[in-house]
């Protein structure tokens, strides 16, 4: 009877994981096992030199760096714009809640030439922070700056739904008992949305990491300064290089997914921590 009535309760169980399987199997490990497959090919002397030349070396520590502090800012802002959305009422609130979704429908060409436009040395932004001695296009700034721009819908689309179903009787029990407006925060708000959070920065940082349409334009592409790993793995793909462009990619991808998991797994054991208590 169990045995049935779990049937009953997943219908077309077996049917559906397999092509949930086959389906990732084709869009996701296929893809990525033809990255493995045509590096392998490639002597170990090559891919040592490949990936260890100071110009790749340098054009990782941008892309990493910068997409890093990005998702940290995001991190930040994202949350008090999506506090701001949940918790208050204002005029103009469902403009602000779809201009957030702009990033995901412009085409990151066009973000790379406005945000340019706007931070050159002789753009509306830039002329006016250039007297300050403050530069921003054609520097690491300038890339983080993008990447911001990219990636705080990630974050905000995170943490909105958790801070709507986020009961507010307990924050109320915390300040009728006198808590602070900060304690009640970090002790009864936060753990809740922290798991979401850390989900939004992921995100961020992922996309951040692997971004070439926004960035390529406002970056400068100096090489061993603002030159990023996505316009190598470009300019080897040009000169028809692909054991070198996937070598590149190959260690982007590694690092990423160490990343990813050192994320999961403080998101799994903050979501174990709240709940035991």
């Amino acid at each position: 009877m169990k045995g049935s009535a779990n049937r009953r309760a997943l219908p077309g169980f077996g049917l559906s994981l397999g092509y949930t399987i086959f389906y990732l199997c084709v869009i996701v490990l296929i893809p990525l096992a033809g990255v493995f497959i045509k590096t392998a090919g490639m002597g170990w002397t090559d891919f040592v030199h490949t990936i260890w030349n100071a110009r790749v070396i340098a054009a990782y520590k941008v892309s990493f760096l910068t997409a890093l502090a990005a998702a940290g800012i995001n991190a930040v802002f994202g949350l008090l714009v999506a506090w701001v959305l949940v918790r208050y009422r204002f005029p103009g609130k469902s403009l602000i809640d779809s201009l957030v979704d702009l990033p995901f429908a412009l085409p990151t060409a066009v973000a790379g030439i406005a945000l340019t436009t706007i931070y050159a040395p002789n753009g509306w932004i830039g002329s006016k922070l250039e007297p300050l001695g403050l530069k921003v296009a054609f520097t690491p700034l300038g890339i983080t700056i993008a990447l911001v721009f990219i990636g705080l819908p990630f974050v905000v689309r995170t943490v909105q739904p958790i801070l709507q179903d986020l009961e507010k009787d307990t924050e109320e029990a915390a300040v009728m008992l006198g808590a602070y407006r900060w304690r009640t925060f970090r002790r009864i708000i936060f753990p809740e949305i922290a798991p979401a959070l850390l989900t939004g920065f992921a995100l961020a940082f992922a996309r951040g990491i692997g971004e070439y349409g926004s960035v390529v334009f406002i970056s400068g592409n100096m090489p061993m300064k603002t030159e990023i790993a996505p316009l190598l793995i470009m300019t080897k793909l040009e000169q028809y290089d692909y054991a070198g462009a996937t070598a590149i990619a190959l260690v982007m991808l590694v690092v990423s997914f160490i990343a990813l998991l050192i994320i999961n797994f403080l998101q799994a054991r903050i979501s174990r921590r709240t709940t035991s208590a």
